[in-house]
């Protein structure tokens, strides 16, 4: 099993380990997966109050390692009360991987994991939830146009093959535009392709499709490498920026990671908070010495964001995810299914909060 830190009175710092998603589901579930104090004990109900203390012995493993480095570049990893093991996981593919090993409590992803989760079988409750205040303006995809190809609005879509991952965020953004566009997956080609990586920019470039969701940095770099090419980049016009945090129901009914998992969404959104007030910091931590990208890189990148928004109202959030999940019922053929029960509203004000005070309690 992985190792933990030593402790120091009164705190204990959080323990970071840096694995990747295979490694990790294969140690941890060769061990029986992560446990704690509480492991044999009574469960704790889905629906009764959240533990405020957490117990010793309680540990807790966490996909999240973008606010990972947010928590130890603003100090807040230092105020756990209780080790946490930080694996190198993100996204929905590697975290339901990692959740159906029970080798993960809580994984950070955008709002279709949780519904592939709940369509695959592996039970998961939503406990945090982050969004832009101005989505539109800041979207966090953009759909680059391969080089020679004449699209300059959505309504240019016809006929087109489009890269298309069904489980994730990218395939949901791209059945959405069609509906906008008055479109259906007839109306176009849909081509299979994993989102990660630079496969999107590579295959635009090479004209194997002719338009893809692309974001971030990627959006600059294509148009920087391609533009001369004739290469471009359009608007959507969708909202598309839900990120959450999502936990196991095992997890959840053991009382000691339950009350775990509420100090992380509270530490969560600190964390959040300070990366919003210290861009600065952010980018020389984060996006050049973690991510070897370059100072202008960061600085696009925190442009791009805008401004955060972490409500402590989850309605809103749960009618668009209802919306998303009927028409990903309809469009892939699932079970329709009713959102309300994704999401854990015993959390709903928790990483809000924090995020508004900037305090874990």
């Amino acid at each position: 099993m992985p190792s933990t830190a030593h402790s120091h009175p009164p705190r204990r710092r959080s323990v970071v380990i840096a694995l990747t998603a295979a490694p990790l589901v294969a140690l941890l579930a060769a061990c029986g997966g992560s446990s704690n104090a509480a492991d044999g004990g009574p469960a704790l109900a889905l629906t009764a109050a959240l533990p405020a203390a957490v117990p010793k012995g309680t540990t807790l493993v966490v996909g999240d390692p973008q606010v990972e480095q947010a928590l130890k570049l603003s100090g807040e990893l230092d105020n756990f009360t209780f080790p946490v093991t930080f694996a190198n996981i993100s996204g929905g593919p590697q975290t339901l991987e990692a959740f159906r090993a029970k080798a993960l409590d809580l994984g950070s992803v955008a709002d279709i994991p949780p519904l592939q989760a709940e369509w695959t079988g592996v039970d998961t409750r939503i406990v945090a939830a982050q969004f832009r205040l101005q989505p539109e303006a800041h979207p966090l995809y953009q759909l680059g146009v391969a080089p020679g190809v004449a699209v300059r609005s959505i309504a240019d879509l016809r006929g087109k093959k489009i890269a298309y991952s069904p489980g994730q965020a990218q395939g949901a953004l791209v059945l959405r535009v069609l509906q906008k566009a008055g479109l259906t997956k007839e109306d176009v080609e849909l081509v299979e392709l994993p989102s990660t990586g630079d496969v999107y920019p590579t295959a635009l470039a090479s004209k194997q499709i002719d338009v893809a969701p692309i974001g971030g940095v990627q959006v600059k770099r294509y148009l920087s490498k391609y533009g001369s090419d004739g290469a471009t980049v359009i608007a959507h016009g969708l909202r598309d920026d839900p990120g959450h945090l999502y936990a196991l129901e095992t997890s959840l009914q053991d009382p000691g990671k339950a009350a775990a998992i509420r100090e992380y969404v509270a530490h969560w959104g600190v964390a959040l908070k300070w990366v919003d007030e210290h861009p600065k910091e952010w980018i020389e931590g984060y996006y050049v010495k973690n991510q070897g990208l370059t100072t202008a890189d960061g600085e696009y990148l925190v442009k791009a964001a805008g401004v955060r928004d972490v409500p402590t109202d989850w309605t809103d959030a749960i009618r668009r995810h209802q919306a998303t999940a009927d028409l990903l019922a309809t469009e892939q053929d699932r079970p329709h299914l009713d959102v309300t029960t994704l999401w854990d509203r015993r959390f709903e004000k928790v990483g809000g909060t924090a995020y508004r005070t900037g305090k874990a309690s």
